[in-house]
């Protein structure tokens, strides 16, 4: 099967997703950017000192987990482009039909609003800003706790 091809897609597989970025539903933009947060979780904890698994996986829950990701979205949006706000509006907007477990709806809806944006970005090939981005929200985080 020979995926679609988008200009727009610079992704890190050749696999290019069905529509661009700007026509892909919010919440599937949202499914590629937790992925996107999770890895970028996981390579900042694997550049500290403490390797283990079980200490590595007790630390990534506080960047990875709805609040974390509402805290760093709402520390962000002041440095965000139109489009950018534009894109996490969308996000936050969108009706999962999931209630979420740990954390408040409005947790949930910022959390969606930022991995939305991430995958937003992750399809238009933009790498540097996404770096950007994550770096600020992870030290945002780290100097709160």
């Amino acid at each position: 099967m020979n995926p679609p091809e988008h200009n727009d897609m610079h992704g890190w597989f050749p696999f290019a997703p069905s529509k661009p970025a700007e026509q892909l539903p919010p919440l599937a933009l949202a499914y590629m950017g937790d992925a996107i947060h999770e890895v970028a979780v996981r390579q900042y904890l694997i550049s500290g000192k403490n390797l283990r698994p079980n200490h590595l996986h007790r630390l990534s829950t506080g960047f990875v987990s709805a609040g974390a990701q509402a805290r760093m979205l709402q520390h962000l949006e002041p440095l965000l482009t139109e489009t950018e706000a534009n894109v996490i509006r969308q996000g936050r907007n969108a009706k999962s039909g999931t209630v979420p477990k740990n954390a408040s709806v409005i947790d949930y809806r910022y959390a969606t609003a930022w991995e939305c944006l991430l995958g937003y970005l992750y399809y238009k090939g933009e790498q540097a800003r996404i770096e950007e981005l994550i770096t600020q929200g992870i030290q945002h985080l780290e100097q709160k706790s």
